[in-house]
């Protein structure tokens, strides 16, 4: 679901209005469940706010690095570069522990997608501040959101306040920055709202996990979507794969292979 979201980003023709169509999908579905779900507990207020903000510039952050050039390189650092942050984070602020198994399945995940970014070509320095920026970025939400769903007394309740309050943000900002949306086709729309109730699902899943196990862990497993992109990559979009990217997956599924064991 993670891969699938972030391929209808990347594929729309303006970003930042595919973006603030995702959130306006996210307000909707999260306003109406506000009415289905119970409050999340006052301890865990604060972590829903900050992670609100967080997602805010991370949003804004997520659509810069995809306008800034290759892909191909800027996504796999974004991504590869969170879960050891996320550890490092959950260790710092949440006093979490992991196992030395644990540890190098989360460091073979980060190695492998990041390697992505480096086939055949050297790393383009304009393209990495924005790139570490948005890794940075999640890393920072995932504990935030680690803590505070703990705190909640339920994961629904937390995940449906975060995202009403995230979801809500981006229209303003959107109509601040521009004067009108582009045209889009209703295909378009529609597909764009469609990825943000899958990004609810994908992101609310995780946050769920989080609950229960290391959040260095959960966020390495949630990385792993680089393969399944690669592979819907090949199969739907007819993109080579080359023996440096089979190599790259294999490495995330060693990773992914330690941290269930």
């Amino acid at each position: 679901m993670h891969a699938s979201w972030n391929a209808v980003l990347r594929g729309g023709d303006d970003r930042l209005w595919s973006m603030t169509l995702m959130m306006m999908a996210v307000a909707g579905v999260t306003g109406i469940a506000l009415f289905f779900v119970p409050w999340p507990n006052a301890a865990s207020w604060p972590y829903v706010v900050a992670s609100a903000v967080i997602h805010t510039a991370y949003t804004l952050s997520l659509v810069r690095t995809y306008r800034s050039g290759d892909l191909g390189q800027t996504y796999p650092v974004s991504r590869g570069s969170s879960p050891v942050l996320v550890a490092l984070g959950a260790a710092l602020f949440a006093r979490e522990t992991i196992t030395l198994v644990s540890a190098f399945g989360i460091a073979l995940v980060s190695m492998g997608i990041v390697s992505l970014a480096f086939e055949g070509r050297k790393l383009r320095a304009d393209y990495l501040f924005s790139a570490l920026t948005t890794g940075l970025l999640i890393g920072a939400y995932t504990v935030v959101d680690g803590i505070g769903v703990r705190l909640s007394g339920s994961s629904s309740a937390y995940v449906t306040a975060m995202f009403f309050l995230w979801g809500i943000t981006m229209p303003p900002i959107f109509f601040a920055i521009r004067d009108r949306p582009p045209g889009y086709t209703q295909t378009q729309t529609l597909m764009a709202l469609a990825g943000g109730v899958v990004s609810i699902l994908a992101y609310g899943i995780v946050i769920w996990a989080m609950q229960y196990a290391a959040m260095g862990v959960v966020s390495a497993l949630r990385e792993t979507s680089v393969v399944f992109a690669a592979i819907i990559g090949r199969i739907f979009l007819k993109e080579k794969l080359t023996a440096w990217r089979v190599a790259s997956c294999l490495s995330i599924a060693a990773g992914a292979a330690c941290l269930a064991y």
